[in-house]
């Protein structure tokens, strides 16, 4: 038998429990009053008797006080309920000490993996986990519905984000309009930070901008370098000017005013590197920030920006040095680099961008590949125009937004928040009923809403000064000081996501196929996430708030649906029989499938996730074979929107070794060459979700990342 606890989770029935509950309000009261040992027994044994394999502990609570009163113990019965009162008040009087404790005594498998980016030793993180527990409990205990804690603590649905949820001035992912800020200025804890005029500057401004916009909020942040490119341009006129000034004539002012501009260059990007990577925000790591480097956003500065873009690419292919002055993958900034028709061929004017961007994957795993050509034919904008549809996260996607002149409007785009559905669970409560299922994933998908709209209402209660940054000075809005942010939560400025993990696990219970075959698996799986779409249209239709469907990066989530579901329905095999489920519209990670044929397929799928979505190739070490690399980039540019090739970037502080580390059966990160198995002294960096971690994973994510099969070989090269 199993119990039910209040807070959802399960544990194993233990009878000597009922007995020192009983035992302990016996004690208090008179001896004539008491019950005996037999008779305690018999308690246990009638609910023993009762053959349940699962049962919730009110319902124990409430037998107890049943057959006390039947055995004419009224004084004991009104003991025990006074007693099962005051644990009651305990509970609900504190809720996290235990939390707190685990967290500073770095006890807690879940603190110290819950987030492959953070560090739980750190004091700058535990202070944002500290804060984090202390959200958490307000938003549980006084925040949500009691059904919504229920279902998002039995791993039914999840709430993300409970620990920034108590603060309601805090929101997800945001497209920073650094165009705006540079431009025209701005303002950071009350300092002006006027126009910049060279590119230097602009760059260190641009992370300030960055780390303090990270700090307002929780969620990703993405920047495009089209907004530095102008600041290039810049650069060179005053550098041609001073040669000028100096006598030089014109060909030799040239020569060395672009020398001097390719030094800044340099210094300019290494700059923004070093910054992003050893600043930390109020979240206690450094900024999550992407960088789009997409040459199609501009026509003026479109050289500059190229200037840019190969110098990012160069740096970033070096790596940065860690304490064994060796170079290594950061996981910062996530890079986003844009096919189009000037760069996907042999011979196109920038193809050497792009071969340059290959020999990055190859060894640092970025930049990722956007296809301009996808994304226009997905992405029309309300008055019919094709247009381009940035990243404001690791994965999170903006939908069409027109300004009131009906002119394509990107920038200075946020994300309300995310809740996640459990489709694995959605299945299995169906027992393969599909009308049972249907009706359950109405029910559940209504729950998400709900929870979704408590998100929506918090957020719509702030007004501009809860972060002027954001909302005053340009980072998002121009708002005055004391105006609602109300009007920018409706009519496309910003999105909100209906989240969704495990198509297929739920495809695989519901029909005994997988979702990439080309029958009935895949048929239900599109199905189902067009049964999400629909349902966002609906919400959005009748409240202005854009809903979207979003392939949710469930990074330490997965590990918890997983147990859940265990729990819930027990070890099926197949579906509930491994340590995770498997992320969003995904392809198992353990499927045999060749790159392309997986690509090709979940390119169908990525379409029914406009508000999120990023698919993967798992790769072995190919900076020798560039050009299968390039083979893939350019599949990815006429099939797929968003795609990433995962390679293994891995170092041993112990031996030098720079292959891969590996992973034993107990799910132990652990050196091949020399066996070090000190998390401190190992490097290793691995794609989870979307976005490079690098501070090791809970052992379900582990399980995950060790299961992955290769969907290309190597053996031409």
């Amino acid at each position: 038998m199993k119990i039910i606890k209040r807070d959802g989770h399960v544990v194993d029935y233990f009878p000597e429990k009922i007995a020192i509950a009983i035992g302990k309000a016996n004690a208090e009261v008179r001896e004539d009053d008491r019950v005996s040992e037999e008779q305690i027994n018999a308690i246990i044994k009638y609910i023993e008797s009762l053959n349940k394999k699962r049962i919730l502990v009110e319902d124990i609570q409430d037998i107890i006080e049943v057959k006390l009163m039947a055995l004419g113990k009224y004084a004991l019965a009104k003991k025990y309920i006074t007693y099962r009162y005051t644990r009651e008040l305990v509970r609900k009087a504190n809720t996290t000490d235990l939390a707190i404790k685990e967290l500073i005594e770095g006890e807690s498998e879940y603190w110290n993996s819950e987030n492959s980016n953070k560090n739980a030793k750190v004091v700058t993180t535990q202070r944002d986990y500290l804060a984090g527990i202390t959200s958490t409990d307000i938003t549980r205990r006084f925040l949500l519905p009691e059904d919504i804690v229920q279902a998002h603590d039995e791993g039914i649905i999840h709430f993300h984000d409970a620990d920034y949820f108590a603060q309601n001035a805090l929101h997800n992912c945001d497209l920073i309009n650094l165009e705006d800020m540079l431009q025209n200025g701005t303002n950071i804890n009350g300092v002006m930070i006027e126009k910049p005029h060279r590119f230097l500057t602009a760059m260190t401004i641009a992370t300030q901008l960055i780390t303090a916009v990270s700090s307002s909020q929780y969620g990703g942040a993405t920047i495009t370098m089209t907004h530095l490119a102008p600041f290039v341009r810049e650069s060179y006129k005053r550098y041609l000017e001073k040669y000028r000034n100096r006598g030089f004539d014109e060909e030799m002012s040239v020569k060395f005013a672009k020398e001097d501009l390719a030094k800044e260059i340099t210094d300019g990007v290494q700059t923004f590197q070093y910054q992003i990577n050893s600043m930390t925000t109020t979240n206690g790591q450094a900024p999550f920030l992407s960088v789009c480097l997409y040459l199609g956003e501009t026509e003026e500065y479109k050289e500059e920006l190229a200037l840019i873009i190969e110098e990012v690419l160069k740096q970033r292919m070096q790596g940065m040095k860690n304490e064994k002055n060796v170079y290594i993958t950061p996981a910062f900034p996530k890079l986003l680099y844009v096919l189009e028709e000037d760069n996907i061929t042999e011979g196109s004017k920038y193809w050497y961008l792009t071969e340059l961007a290959a020999k990055c994957t190859a060894k640092r795993m970025v930049p990722d590949y956007i296809s301009e050509k996808v994304m226009k034919e997905l992405k029309i904008d309300k008055n019919g125009n094709a247009a381009c549809y940035p990243c404001m996260g690791c994965r999170s996607f903006l939908t069409p937004y027109a300004d009131e002149n009906g002119k394509p409007k990107y920038y200075g785009r946020f994300n309300q928040g995310v809740v996640t559905i459990n489709l694995v669970d959605v299945a299995l409560s169906s027992g393969k009923d599909p009308e049972l299922f249907w009706k359950i994933f109405e029910e559940r998908l209504e729950l998400c809403h709900r929870a979704l709209q408590i998100r929506h209402k918090r957020l719509s209660n702030i007004t501009s000064d809860a972060a002027p940054i954001l909302w005053q000075h340009g980072a998002l809005a121009r708002l005055p000081k004391g105006a609602s942010i109300h009007d920018l939560l409706h009519n496309g400025y910003s999105t909100i996501s209906l989240g969704y993990a495990g198509l297929y696990e739920c495809v695989k219970y519901m029909t005994g196929h997988s979702h990439t075959d080309n029958g009935k698996g895949k048929e239900f799986g599109l199905e189902v996430m067009q049964k999400m779409n629909d349902k966002c249209k609906e919400w959005k239709e009748a409240e202005n708030i854009d809903y979207s469907v979003y392939g949710t990066p469930i990074e330490s989530t997965t590990y918890k649906f997983a147990k859940c579901l265990r729990d819930r329905f027990g070890k099926i095999r197949g579906i509930t029989d491994r340590d995770y489920i498997t992320n969003s519209y995904h392809v198992p990670v353990f499927e045999e499938i060749d790159a392309f044929t997986k690509l090709k397929l979940e390119s169908e799928f990525q379409k029914l996730s406009p508000g999120g979505a990023v698919s993967y190739v798992e790769t072995p070490n190919l900076t020798n074979n560039i050009d299968a690399v390039l083979q893939i980039i350019q599949f990815i540019y006429d099939n797929i929107m968003y795609a990433e090739l995962n390679t293994k970037s891995d170092y041993c502080q112990v031996c030098g070794y720079d292959g891969e580390i590996l992973i034993d059966d107990n799910m132990e990160w652990y050196c091949p060459n020399c066996g070090n198995r000190d998390h401190d002294k190992l490097n290793v960096a691995r794609r989870t979700c979307g976005y490079i971690g690098s501070n090791f994973w809970n052992k379900g994510r582990t399980q995950e990342i060790k299961e992955r099969v290769l969907h290309i070989d190597n053996k031409d090269a």
